[in-house]
């Protein structure tokens, strides 16, 4: 996996673990790879999947099962889309407001746009 210095590699992490609850990869009540199966596959030490899985746990994402592993949660995907919706609507969507305005884009322009995209979509 390649890493973004940008961002602790823990979080890269949850977010790959995230996208794959997201894409069906694992599913509710399922089981997910323990902590050196991830490692080995991320290829990075175990203590930063710790950190991750202890994340997602926080989260309500994931779970773990003593003896068996780590599980994700019912409801984990809708909790995922909550909180990256969060996340944009709190740190993407302020910036984006400021380029728009920065650059002077007329609004209808980007609705416009917004609405081909959908179109293209269907």
């Amino acid at each position: 996996m390649k890493f973004k210095e940008s961002k602790p590699i823990y979080l890269q992490i949850a977010d790959r673990i995230c996208d794959e609850i997201l894409q069906g990869k694992y599913k509710e009540e399922e089981r997910i790879p323990s902590v050196r199966e991830y490692a080995s596959t991320v290829e990075v030490n175990a203590n930063t999947v710790v950190r991750s899985f202890d994340y997602l746990q926080g989260q309500d994402i994931i779970y773990n099962k003593r003896g068996l592993g780590y599980f994700v949660h019912t409801g984990a995907r809708e909790r995922i889309l909550e909180l990256r919706k969060e996340v944009f609507l709190r740190d993407e969507l302020p910036e984006f407001f400021r380029q728009i305005k920065t650059l002077d884009i007329p609004l209808k322009d980007v609705e416009k746009m917004y609405s081909d995209y959908l179109k293209e979509l269907k």
